[in-house]
């Protein structure tokens, strides 16, 4: 049976915490007063678009995984795109996030994921909710990592990371209402992902419940396959290294739990685009990578750059420990930070969110590997867990 011991000695100061657990919380409640002032007509398309999703599914349950405009019998969206001032709204190929496909369907192009969970909130009062549910999702995962804390430095910065990370629930995470349930999903990834490396309780059916819930990840944006990548590669040359048994069933398990959570996505687009692995997204999204010094500019103007910089530099510090755990996090964290920094910035479309789930997916990952990594000497606390 796995057993997890913990040991206080040395343990910092109470008070401590409790500063930087109280800060997580005042940023958490100045966000959720925000958030419920938020009005869900600020004259975004993808808002509207993720809406009517949301409104397909309030009204026709699991048959709202078709967004045919001919779901649109009631004009809700004609109305919301009236009320954004969109020009000819009844115009179907002016719909804005809409593809018309070749035989004649106007589709959504987005996958059902936000959708779904924006409709478990009531019509008029559903994007509000959605963030502050993601925000506290972000705060217990943030609170873990202070209260997971064995010193006054890994305290210090334990809490300023989550201090950052429940700020940044609003900016940049308002930019697209998928961003906010895809970032609370990479809080517990990195978590889970740290306690996996680590062994801390290693099993395949760890590893099978990250690919689980990156695979539901796709669900909130397409894009978030990528976030799998890192992992692929870290299972595939675990495997062909070590040729083991359990490094077998370790692969299977996360392919078999990304399959699963990608699932709603890959009957939404059997519904819509003819076929499972037909995309809904247009000619504009769908092309070849081209590297592009623009896009690239754009990107090192932007705060998303202070992000990816802190992921590679706290990686390299973990690197310092020595540890064969913290070896195997630096590997995984740099391999899938590369292959969604080739992809993002050999795209033709720069927006303020794109690699903001990747930053933060690492970033958390690196955080716990940091502070479950094995105590260095007696004036230092444990976590840490024994598998028979």
């Amino acid at each position: 049976m796995d057993r997890i011991t913990c040991n206080t000695t040395g343990m910092p100061s109470t008070g401590v915490k409790a500063f930087f657990g109280f800060l997580c919380l005042a940023i958490l409640t100045s966000h959720t007063l925000t958030m419920w002032r938020w009005s869900e007509a600020r004259g975004v398309y993808d808002d509207v678009c993720y809406l009517r999703q949301a409104h397909l599914f309030q009204r026709f349950g699991v048959v709202g995984l078709n967004t045919d405009a001919t779901m649109d019998d009631d004009r809700y969206f004609v109305g919301r795109l009236k009320e954004i001032a969109l020009p000819d709204p009844e115009n179907l190929d002016r719909w804005p996030c809409h593809v018309r496909k070749p035989s004649g369907k106007v589709i959504l192009q987005y996958p059902p994921g936000t959708g779904f969970l924006l409709a478990a909130f009531p019509q008029g009062f559903q994007v509000a909710p959605l963030y502050i549910s993601a925000s506290i999702v972000v705060c217990c995962v943030a609170l873990l990592g202070i209260w997971m804390a064995r010193t006054l430095s890994f305290v210090i910065g334990a809490g300023l990371f989550g201090a950052l990370a429940v700020y940044g629930m609003i900016n940049p995470a308002k930019a697209s209402y998928s961003v906010a349930p895809t970032v609370a999903l990479c809080s517990i990834i990195g978590l889970l992902t740290a306690l996996w490396v680590n062994r801390a309780c290693g099993s395949s059916w760890l590893i099978a419940l990250i690919g689980l819930l990156l695979g539901a990840a796709v669900n909130l944006r397409l894009p978030n396959i990528l976030l799998a990548s890192g992992y692929g590669l870290f299972l595939g040359v675990a495997f062909l290294r070590s040729r083991t048994l359990a490094s077998f069933l370790d692969s299977v398990g996360f392919v078999a739990g990304v399959a699963l959570g990608i699932m709603p996505t890959l009957i939404a687009q059997a519904i819509n685009a003819g076929s499972p692995l037909a995309t809904t997204y247009g000619a504009s999204d769908a092309v070849a990578p081209a590297f592009n010094i623009v896009v690239l500019g754009e990107y090192l103007r932007d705060p998303q750059s202070l992000l990816i910089c802190l992921a590679a530099g706290w990686t390299l510090w973990l690197l310092r420990s020595g540890l064969r755990s913290a070896h195997q996090i630096a590997f995984l964290v740099a391999g899938n930070l590369m292959i969604n920094l080739g992809f993002f910035l050999s795209h033709p479309i720069f927006t303020p969110y794109y690699m903001v789930p990747i930053a933060m997916l690492c970033l958390w990952t690196v955080s716990f590997a940091w502070l479950i990594q094995p105590r260095k000497s007696s004036e230092s606390a444990a976590f840490q867990c024994t598998v028979p």
